[in-house]
């Protein structure tokens, strides 16, 4: 091509295979994604746990691994046969799914009080059945566990929990489950009572027995103090859709470059001309100019 648009370092067949592997590469992790996603959810329905969609994990997988598989599905398509109306298509479905999580998270971010009770509301739900629901309770153990926290928003969201509520009979009542405690020494047997009749003390005198922050609020402060994490992985999220979006411009621009210069796909680019001939590796790119 005798003319180049926008950065001649890039040419066709770099732009091509790049484009390939990315897609491939993204499509296969989409396929991966749904299958552990279906997988999840067919286990969720045979054990009837996580009722609410907002707290399935295995939705949101379903629903990421669908969009990356059909996103990577088209991307690979359009790399490989160079068709201009596919390769537009997996460009603006690039660039809308990029300006909708930056989206999201300058809304969440702006909003962060609503996001906060919005994430304490469906908690809640999860804690109502806490001991009838494994998935949601391995998860909110790990997560009381991990950041020295007991319920959502504070300790005493508890009480939601019909066996953990002041008027229910047992043991368990007017008390926390013992992932609240803090942690037993290594071979030590945990004592799943530590948290008996907490819900009657107020939050310093519980605060001896048990952590008394909420874990919505102990999350938040993870991630400020973290920051450094949190935004190392924000861009290893964003970099490569962004890098996505800009080399399928650029190959789009070279498509349409060896269109204007060789004619219609049929019109001549994998035709022969004279002396000219195609290569091997000619007869995989639609664009690729023929050879003295």
């Amino acid at each position: 091509m005798s003319d180049v648009r926008y950065c001649e370092r890039c040419s066709y067949l770099f732009l091509k295979f790049f484009l390939i592997i990315y897609a491939t590469i993204f499509w296969l992790i989409g396929g991966l994604i749904l299958a552990i996603g279906i997988y999840a959810e067919v286990e969720r329905q045979r054990y009837k746990t996580l009722e609410g969609v907002f707290l399935a994990p295995a939705i949101i997988l379903i629903v990421l691994g669908v969009v990356m598989f059909i996103v990577s599905f088209i991307g690979v398509l359009a790399s490989l046969r160079d068709n201009l109306c596919l390769l537009k298509v997996f460009l603006y479905m690039l660039s809308v799914c990029l300006i909708l999580e930056l989206l999201g998270g300058i809304l969440a971010l702006v909003f962060r009080n609503q996001t906060k009770d919005l994430l304490n509301k469906n908690i809640r739900k999860g804690m109502v059945n806490y001991y009838d629901d494994l998935d949601f309770k391995n998860i909110m153990d790990f997560v009381q566990r991990k950041f020295k926290c007991c319920g959502s928003e504070e300790f005493t969201d508890w009480k939601v929990n019909m066996y953990h509520n002041c008027s229910a009979p047992g043991p368990l009542a007017c008390g926390v489950p013992y992932t609240c405690c803090p942690e037993t020494q290594p071979g030590e047997v945990p004592n799943t009572l530590c948290g008996s009749g907490v819900l009657n003390k107020d939050r310093q005198e519980a605060g001896l027995v048990i952590h008394a922050r909420g874990c919505t609020s102990a999350v938040f402060i993870w991630f400020m103090d973290n920051y450094k994490i949190m935004a190392g992985l924000l861009l290893g999220i964003l970099i490569p859709q962004f890098l996505g979006v800009l080399f399928t411009w650029l190959y789009i621009t070279r498509v349409e470059d060896a269109i204007e210069e060789y004619g219609h796909y049929q019109d001549g680019l994998l035709g022969t001309r004279g002396d000219k001939h195609q290569g091997k590796l000619s007869k995989w790119c639609k664009c690729m100019p023929e050879l003295d």
